[in-house]
């Protein structure tokens, strides 16, 4: 039998704007949660509709959000590092876990950790989904487990 590879660490490098700090030259919480979402649409949207999966990006909420701060983010001109990965996988939300690095590189201190419960949302019916076979296969492929279950 051969062994299933782990999936590769999947990195957003996102931009802080000018207009995402506060006074103090920090991104400021808002933006933060702005930047996490930027984040993570081009592996929910782009990359699960190239993959045949063209729902997520039809209807998904966040059911839960969390964000610890070690350090501020700097607006400074260059990206930040998004590393995420799938805590839980559940029949009707997933996990998501969020490493903010402050700086493009995985050299730099992760400055922010967060969290996202998300959900698929059925707009036209007003009302949460369960996720699909494929949406679960395509979830554990492509984003490595921080210790995804199948509760």
């Amino acid at each position: 039998m051969r062994a299933q590879r782990a999936p590769e660490e999947y990195v957003a490098l996102v931009r802080p704007r000018w207009s995402d700090m506060d006074v103090f030259g920090h991104v400021n919480h808002a933006n933060m949660v702005t930047l996490l979402e930027e984040a993570r649409v081009p592996l929910l949207f782009d990359k699960a509709s190239a993959a045949g999966l063209a729902d997520f990006a039809k209807g998904i909420v966040v059911v839960h959000l969390t964000v610890d701060y070690r350090a501020p983010v700097v607006v400074d001109g260059q990206d930040v590092r998004v590393v995420i990965t799938l805590d839980q996988l559940r029949h009707a939300s997933f996990t998501l876990d969020y490493a903010v690095h402050s700086g493009p590189s995985g050299d730099d201190d992760v400055a922010v950790t967060a969290r996202t419960v998300l959900a698929p949302f059925d707009v036209r019916r007003g009302r949460p989904r369960r996720l699909t076979g494929q949406e679960r296969e395509f979830l554990s492929t492509v984003l490595p487990s921080a210790g995804a279950d199948g509760a």
